[in-house]
């Protein structure tokens, strides 16, 4: 299977990988974003290690269970040939309604038809009230001209 954009990387490509990655995120389907990696993927999130699209569907799903309202924004920090770093900020709210905001960096390596084998995930949690919300879009896809991370300032 392959995943485009593939590897090398430019500015442009690196971007549409990025957007793509947040898309799926976004979709909160954990089969659909599992496809994006290669068999034998291997993850660090935060102090967790996983290894294959099974682990990590498996791991979507716990996140994504307990992890309401999630909206995500992505944005590119440096590429190179066959690796991307990004960092991100989510929303989300717990099921007692206490909300977060998450504020991390991830490190992606690819294989050569695009699929990721290596996401390094540094995250902390925030908590905010709901009235310091940034992300209200409606669940799905964040809209397309929607500010991104630096344009909130984040």
């Amino acid at each position: 299977m392959r995943k485009p954009p593939l590897p090398p990387f430019s500015r442009d490509t690196a971007i549409d990988k990025a957007r793509m990655a947040e898309d799926a995120w976004n979709s909160r389907n954990p089969a659909k974003v599992a496809l994006a990696h290669t068999e034998d993927s291997r993850w660090r999130n935060r102090s967790e290690f996983l290894t294959g699209r099974r682990e990590i569907e498996s791991f979507l799903t716990r996140k994504w269970a307990k992890e309401h309202q999630y909206r995500l924004i992505k944005e590119v920090w440096a590429f190179t040939y066959d690796r991307i770093a990004v960092r991100f900020v989510y929303e989300w709210h717990d099921g007692v309604g206490q909300w977060y905001r998450a504020h991390g960096n991830e490190n992606w390596e690819f294989d050569c038809d695009g699929l990721m084998r290596a996401r390094h995930a540094s995250i902390n949690d925030v908590p905010i009230d709901a009235s310091e919300r940034l992300f209200s879009w409606p669940l799905g896809p964040r809209p397309v001209g929607h500010p991104g991370l630096s344009e909130f300032g984040l």
